[in-house]
Protein backbone atom coordinates (compact mmCIF):
# COMPACT_ATOMS: atom_id res chain seq x y z
CA UNK A 1 0.00 0.00 0.00
CA UNK A 2 2.82 2.42 0.89
CA UNK A 3 4.51 1.68 -2.44
CA UNK A 4 1.30 2.26 -4.41
CA UNK A 5 0.27 5.41 -2.56
CA UNK A 6 2.76 7.80 -4.24
CA UNK A 7 1.69 6.75 -7.72
CA UNK A 8 -1.89 7.63 -6.76
CA UNK A 9 -0.87 10.95 -5.20
CA UNK A 10 1.26 12.15 -8.12
CA UNK A 11 -1.49 12.38 -10.78
CA UNK A 12 -4.01 13.58 -8.20
CA UNK A 13 -1.86 16.57 -7.20
CA UNK A 14 -0.82 17.32 -10.79
CA UNK A 15 -4.47 17.47 -11.84
CA UNK A 16 -5.27 19.72 -8.86
CA UNK A 17 -2.46 22.13 -9.77
CA UNK A 18 -3.60 22.38 -13.40
CA UNK A 19 -7.31 22.82 -12.58
CA UNK A 20 -6.79 25.33 -9.76
CA UNK A 21 -4.24 27.35 -11.79
CA UNK A 22 -6.86 27.91 -14.50
CA UNK A 23 -8.90 29.92 -11.97
CA UNK A 24 -12.28 28.60 -13.12
CA UNK A 25 -13.39 26.92 -9.89
CA UNK A 26 -15.35 29.88 -8.54
CA UNK A 27 -12.78 30.55 -5.81
CA UNK A 28 -11.20 33.93 -5.09
CA UNK A 29 -7.69 34.62 -6.40
CA UNK A 30 -6.44 34.66 -2.82
CA UNK A 31 -7.78 31.19 -2.00
CA UNK A 32 -6.56 29.87 -5.35
CA UNK A 33 -2.96 30.96 -4.61
CA UNK A 34 -3.00 29.14 -1.27
CA UNK A 35 -4.57 25.98 -2.70
CA UNK A 36 -2.11 25.86 -5.63
CA UNK A 37 0.76 26.37 -3.19
CA UNK A 38 -0.53 23.55 -0.99
CA UNK A 39 -0.94 21.24 -4.01
CA UNK A 40 2.63 21.95 -5.18
CA UNK A 41 4.00 21.35 -1.66
CA UNK A 42 2.02 18.10 -1.41
CA UNK A 43 3.41 17.01 -4.78
CA UNK A 44 6.96 17.64 -3.54
CA UNK A 45 6.21 15.65 -0.37
CA UNK A 46 5.18 12.66 -2.50
CA UNK A 47 8.27 12.94 -4.74
CA UNK A 48 10.88 13.44 -2.01
CA UNK A 49 9.51 11.29 0.82
CA UNK A 50 8.05 7.95 -0.32
CA UNK A 51 9.58 7.89 -3.82
CA UNK A 52 13.15 9.23 -3.51
CA UNK A 53 13.74 8.56 0.18
CA UNK A 54 12.11 5.14 0.54
CA UNK A 55 11.04 3.38 -2.66
CA UNK A 56 14.07 4.18 -4.84
CA UNK A 57 16.56 3.48 -2.05
CA UNK A 58 14.91 0.14 -1.18
CA UNK A 59 14.36 -1.15 -4.72
CA UNK A 60 17.47 0.44 -6.27
CA UNK A 61 20.10 0.10 -3.53
CA UNK A 62 23.03 0.76 -5.88
CA UNK A 63 21.64 3.95 -7.45
CA UNK A 64 23.36 7.33 -7.12
CA UNK A 65 20.74 8.26 -4.51
CA UNK A 66 22.68 6.07 -2.07
CA UNK A 67 25.62 8.50 -2.26
CA UNK A 68 25.75 10.04 1.19
CA UNK A 69 25.70 13.76 0.18
CA UNK A 70 22.81 13.08 -2.23
CA UNK A 71 20.96 11.19 0.48
CA UNK A 72 21.57 14.06 2.91
CA UNK A 73 20.17 16.53 0.38
CA UNK A 74 17.05 14.38 -0.12
CA UNK A 75 16.63 14.28 3.67
CA UNK A 76 16.59 18.09 3.74
CA UNK A 77 14.19 18.34 0.78
CA UNK A 78 11.69 15.83 2.18
CA UNK A 79 11.66 17.59 5.52
CA UNK A 80 11.34 21.02 3.89
CA UNK A 81 8.46 19.87 1.67
CA UNK A 82 6.61 18.53 4.72
CA UNK A 83 7.18 21.71 6.73
CA UNK A 84 6.01 23.91 3.86
CA UNK A 85 2.93 21.76 3.23
CA UNK A 86 1.94 21.87 6.91
CA UNK A 87 2.46 25.61 7.37
CA UNK A 88 0.64 26.47 4.15
CA UNK A 89 -2.36 24.71 5.66
CA UNK A 90 -2.00 27.03 8.66
CA UNK A 91 -1.69 30.16 6.50
CA UNK A 92 -4.75 29.11 4.49
CA UNK A 93 -6.71 28.68 7.72
CA UNK A 94 -5.50 32.07 8.97
CA UNK A 95 -6.55 33.69 5.70
CA UNK A 96 -10.08 32.29 6.14
CA UNK A 97 -10.04 33.50 9.76
CA UNK A 98 -9.19 37.04 8.63
CA UNK A 99 -11.87 36.92 5.93
CA UNK A 100 -14.59 35.91 8.37
CA UNK A 101 -13.56 37.52 11.65
CA UNK A 102 -11.56 40.66 10.75
CA UNK A 103 -13.58 42.88 8.43
CA UNK A 104 -11.17 45.83 8.60
CA UNK A 105 -8.06 43.74 7.87
CA UNK A 106 -9.80 41.66 5.20
CA UNK A 107 -9.46 44.14 2.32
CA UNK A 108 -5.71 44.60 2.88
CA UNK A 109 -4.66 41.07 3.82
CA UNK A 110 -6.89 38.78 1.72
CA UNK A 111 -5.41 39.66 -1.66
CA UNK A 112 -3.60 37.71 -4.36
CA UNK A 113 -0.39 39.66 -3.79
CA UNK A 114 -0.38 39.05 -0.03
CA UNK A 115 -1.12 35.35 -0.55
CA UNK A 116 1.82 35.06 -2.98
CA UNK A 117 4.15 36.79 -0.49
CA UNK A 118 2.99 34.53 2.35
CA UNK A 119 3.44 31.35 0.27
CA UNK A 120 6.92 32.49 -0.82
CA UNK A 121 7.96 33.43 2.73
CA UNK A 122 6.76 30.12 4.18
CA UNK A 123 8.65 28.23 1.46
CA UNK A 124 11.94 30.06 2.11
CA UNK A 125 11.71 29.76 5.90
CA UNK A 126 10.77 26.09 5.61
CA UNK A 127 13.91 25.40 3.57
CA UNK A 128 16.17 27.26 6.04
CA UNK A 129 14.67 25.54 9.09
CA UNK A 130 15.39 22.06 7.74
CA UNK A 131 19.05 22.59 6.69
CA UNK A 132 20.43 20.88 9.86
CA UNK A 133 18.93 17.57 8.70
CA UNK A 134 21.70 17.48 6.09
CA UNK A 135 24.23 16.77 8.85
CA UNK A 136 22.32 13.88 10.46
CA UNK A 137 23.29 11.33 7.76
CA UNK A 138 26.57 9.40 7.76
CA UNK A 139 28.27 7.03 5.33
CA UNK A 140 28.20 3.23 5.72
CA UNK A 141 31.02 2.41 3.33
CA UNK A 142 33.14 3.86 0.51
CA UNK A 143 33.19 2.70 -3.13
CA UNK A 144 35.88 4.21 -5.38
CA UNK A 145 36.39 7.05 -2.92
CA UNK A 146 32.67 7.83 -2.97
CA UNK A 147 30.84 7.79 0.43
CA UNK A 148 27.75 5.59 0.33
CA UNK A 149 24.93 5.13 2.84
CA UNK A 150 21.85 6.87 4.21
CA UNK A 151 21.76 5.92 7.88
CA UNK A 152 21.29 8.42 10.68
CA UNK A 153 24.36 9.15 12.78
CA UNK A 154 24.50 7.45 16.16
CA UNK A 155 25.24 10.85 17.66
CA UNK A 156 21.80 12.00 16.49
CA UNK A 157 20.32 9.79 19.22
CA UNK A 158 22.95 10.40 21.91
CA UNK A 159 24.00 14.06 21.73
CA UNK A 160 21.58 16.38 23.63
CA UNK A 161 21.96 19.14 21.02
CA UNK A 162 20.48 16.90 18.32
CA UNK A 163 17.71 15.90 20.69
CA UNK A 164 16.93 19.57 21.30
CA UNK A 165 16.91 20.25 17.56
CA UNK A 166 14.50 17.37 16.86
CA UNK A 167 12.27 18.52 19.73
CA UNK A 168 12.23 22.06 18.32
CA UNK A 169 11.51 20.73 14.83
CA UNK A 170 8.65 18.51 16.00
CA UNK A 171 7.13 21.30 18.09
CA UNK A 172 7.34 23.65 15.12
CA UNK A 173 5.92 20.97 12.79
CA UNK A 174 3.32 19.72 13.47
CA UNK A 175 2.53 20.51 17.16
CA UNK A 176 2.20 24.29 16.78
CA UNK A 177 0.27 24.05 13.45
CA UNK A 178 -2.23 21.58 14.95
CA UNK A 179 -2.88 23.89 17.92
CA UNK A 180 -3.15 26.97 15.70
CA UNK A 181 -5.57 25.27 13.31
CA UNK A 182 -7.76 24.10 16.20
CA UNK A 183 -7.74 27.59 17.78
CA UNK A 184 -8.52 29.38 14.51
CA UNK A 185 -11.32 26.97 13.68
CA UNK A 186 -12.89 27.46 17.11
CA UNK A 187 -12.79 31.25 16.66
CA UNK A 188 -14.22 30.95 13.15
CA UNK A 189 -17.08 28.70 14.33
CA UNK A 190 -17.94 31.11 17.15
CA UNK A 191 -17.95 34.04 14.74
CA UNK A 192 -20.08 32.21 12.17
CA UNK A 193 -22.67 31.11 14.74
CA UNK A 194 -23.00 34.66 16.06
CA UNK A 195 -23.16 36.25 12.58
CA UNK A 196 -25.65 33.65 11.32
CA UNK A 197 -27.96 34.23 14.28
CA UNK A 198 -27.86 38.02 13.85
CA UNK A 199 -28.29 37.90 10.07
CA UNK A 200 -31.14 35.37 10.24
CA UNK A 201 -32.98 37.51 12.77
CA UNK A 202 -32.47 40.63 10.65
CA UNK A 203 -33.76 38.96 7.48
CA UNK A 204 -36.81 37.56 9.28
CA UNK A 205 -37.68 41.01 10.62
CA UNK A 206 -37.13 42.60 7.21
CA UNK A 207 -38.93 40.05 5.01
CA UNK A 208 -41.31 38.48 7.45
CA UNK A 209 -40.04 34.99 6.57
CA UNK A 210 -36.80 33.06 6.52
CA UNK A 211 -35.55 32.83 2.91
CA UNK A 212 -32.29 31.23 1.86
CA UNK A 213 -29.43 33.72 2.19
CA UNK A 214 -26.99 33.61 -0.80
CA UNK A 215 -24.17 35.20 1.22
CA UNK A 216 -24.53 32.69 4.06
CA UNK A 217 -24.73 29.87 1.52
CA UNK A 218 -21.39 30.93 -0.05
CA UNK A 219 -19.87 31.31 3.37
CA UNK A 220 -21.12 27.84 4.33
CA UNK A 221 -19.40 26.28 1.30
CA UNK A 222 -16.16 28.08 2.13
CA UNK A 223 -16.32 26.86 5.72
CA UNK A 224 -16.98 23.27 4.64
CA UNK A 225 -13.83 23.45 2.50
CA UNK A 226 -11.80 24.92 5.36
CA UNK A 227 -13.00 22.45 8.00
CA UNK A 228 -12.53 19.48 5.67
CA UNK A 229 -8.91 20.42 4.93
CA UNK A 230 -8.14 21.23 8.58
CA UNK A 231 -9.88 18.12 9.91
CA UNK A 232 -8.19 15.69 7.52
CA UNK A 233 -4.81 17.27 8.27
CA UNK A 234 -5.20 16.82 12.03
CA UNK A 235 -6.58 13.27 11.83
CA UNK A 236 -3.85 12.03 9.48
CA UNK A 237 -1.05 13.62 11.50
CA UNK A 238 -2.13 12.54 15.00
CA UNK A 239 -0.71 8.99 14.77
CA UNK A 240 2.64 10.23 13.42
CA UNK A 241 2.92 12.90 16.09
CA UNK A 242 2.16 10.51 18.96
CA UNK A 243 4.63 7.90 17.69
CA UNK A 244 7.45 10.44 17.23
CA UNK A 245 7.01 11.59 20.84
CA UNK A 246 6.87 7.98 22.08
CA UNK A 247 9.96 6.96 20.07
CA UNK A 248 12.04 9.74 21.58
CA UNK A 249 10.83 9.06 25.14
CA UNK A 250 11.35 5.29 24.81
CA UNK A 251 14.74 5.86 23.12
CA UNK A 252 13.94 3.56 20.19
CA UNK A 253 16.90 3.65 17.79
CA UNK A 254 16.55 0.42 15.80
CA UNK A 255 13.89 -2.15 14.94
CA UNK A 256 14.45 -5.86 15.53
CA UNK A 257 12.60 -6.97 12.37
CA UNK A 258 9.95 -5.96 9.83
CA UNK A 259 7.33 -7.51 12.12
CA UNK A 260 8.43 -5.37 15.07
CA UNK A 261 5.32 -3.50 16.35
CA UNK A 262 7.34 -0.31 16.52
CA UNK A 263 8.39 -0.67 12.88
CA UNK A 264 4.79 -1.34 11.81
CA UNK A 265 3.53 1.67 13.75
CA UNK A 266 6.26 3.84 12.27
CA UNK A 267 5.40 2.71 8.73
CA UNK A 268 1.63 3.13 9.16
CA UNK A 269 1.97 6.56 10.76
CA UNK A 270 4.26 7.71 7.94
CA UNK A 271 1.83 6.33 5.36
CA UNK A 272 -1.01 8.32 6.94
CA UNK A 273 1.18 11.43 6.94
CA UNK A 274 1.93 11.01 3.23
CA UNK A 275 -1.75 10.27 2.59
CA UNK A 276 -2.51 13.79 3.83
CA UNK A 277 -0.71 15.04 0.71
CA UNK A 278 -3.42 13.71 -1.60
CA UNK A 279 -6.59 14.16 0.44
CA UNK A 280 -7.01 17.87 -0.36
CA UNK A 281 -7.83 17.13 -4.00
CA UNK A 282 -10.50 14.65 -2.92
CA UNK A 283 -11.89 17.32 -0.61
CA UNK A 284 -12.05 19.84 -3.47
CA UNK A 285 -13.94 17.29 -5.58
CA UNK A 286 -16.46 16.56 -2.81
CA UNK A 287 -17.09 20.12 -1.61
CA UNK A 288 -16.65 22.30 -4.72
CA UNK A 289 -19.17 21.92 -7.57
CA UNK A 290 -17.16 23.93 -10.11
CA UNK A 291 -14.01 21.95 -9.31
CA UNK A 292 -15.91 18.75 -10.11
CA UNK A 293 -17.05 20.27 -13.39
CA UNK A 294 -13.48 21.23 -14.33
CA UNK A 295 -12.30 17.75 -13.31
CA UNK A 296 -14.88 16.14 -15.58
CA UNK A 297 -13.75 18.36 -18.47
CA UNK A 298 -10.13 17.37 -17.83
CA UNK A 299 -11.04 13.68 -17.86
CA UNK A 300 -13.08 14.04 -21.05
CA UNK A 301 -10.44 16.07 -22.89
CA UNK A 302 -8.19 13.12 -23.96
CA UNK A 303 -11.26 11.16 -25.12
CA UNK A 304 -12.61 14.10 -27.11
CA UNK A 305 -9.17 14.62 -28.66
CA UNK A 306 -9.01 10.97 -29.75
CA UNK A 307 -12.51 11.19 -31.24
CA UNK A 308 -11.56 14.31 -33.23
CA UNK A 309 -8.42 12.62 -34.51
CA UNK A 310 -10.39 9.53 -35.56
CA UNK A 311 -13.02 11.64 -37.37
CA UNK A 312 -10.39 13.70 -39.15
Amino acid sequence: MFVQLPFLSLPVNLVAIVILSRGKCGLSECITVYLVGMAVADLLVVITDPILYIIVIIYFPDSFLRITPVCSLISVLRSAATVISVWLTVTFTFDRFVTICCEKLKTKYCTKKTAAVVVGTVSVLGCFETVPWYFTIEQDYIIDHVPMGCNAKLSFYTIPAWGAFELFHRILTPCVPVLLILLLNVLIVRRILFASKVRRGFRVRSNGENHKDPEMENRRKSIILLFSISGSFILLWVTRLVFIIYRRIADIQHYSSYSDPHFLTDTISEMLQVLSSCTNTCIYAVTQTKYREELKKAMKYPLNLIIKLVKS
